[in-house]
């Protein structure tokens, strides 16, 4: 793979990168869509208990939001490294080169970690209400995954690119984790 200048962040590479970006800029992507579609098995959740994950899922007419964030020249190696890691624990993503916009206008070529539909982790098209009941519960090696939806929404409409679906899931979930702490006398 040719040296990568740009990242594609989503999901928790928006409040989470994990690198010092030398630029970030809003970013969109034109035939995917951010979905709940991936199940985590260990950041998010467990083998016995999955959490769900964003994955930039192939979607005819799709566009997703985002973030650009460039790698500094020097960091090029380590940041890759790091971000491979991360993100292909259990190859339910691939390493795709994707064509981005930028809010300047400038279009760049980015680094994004697409959903492998093929994959067994790979649980796309679940009903809203499936989504929530699965994130309010699941926690893995980085927490609750509940913490993972309510960071990325909220990173999201303070960037000015609020998410009205992560908007509704996250009210979702907020009701059956309170409804959890405080049952019915």
């Amino acid at each position: 793979m040719r040296k990568i200048e740009w990242v594609f962040g989503y999901g928790s590479l928006i409040w989470d990168p994990g690198f010092s970006p030398v630029e970030t800029a809003r970013a969109w992507v034109s035939g995917y869509a951010r979905s709940f579609c991936l199940r985590s098995i260990q950041h998010r959740g467990t083998a016995t208990l999955p959490g769900l994950v964003l994955g930039l899922d192939e979607q005819s007419g799709g566009e997703c939001s985002g973030l650009a964030l460039r790698i500094a020249n020097r960091d090029h190696d380590e940041v890759l490294a790091y971000l491979r890691a991360r993100e292909l624990v259990t190859d339910a993503y691939k390493e795709s080169i994707l064509p981005l916009r930028l809010e300047d206008g400038r279009r760049v070529e980015a680094l994004a970690y697409v959903m492998r539909r093929d994959h067994v982790q790979y649980a796309g098209g679940l009903e809203l209400a499936e989504q929530a009941r699965i994130i309010a519960q699941a926690q893995g090696r980085r927490g609750p995954n509940a913490d993972y939806l309510f960071n990325t929404a909220a990173h999201l409409s303070q960037i000015g690119l609020a998410d009205a679906v992560l908007d509704q899931l996250t009210a979702e979930v907020r009701k059956l984790l309170e409804s959890d702490t405080n049952p019915p006398a």
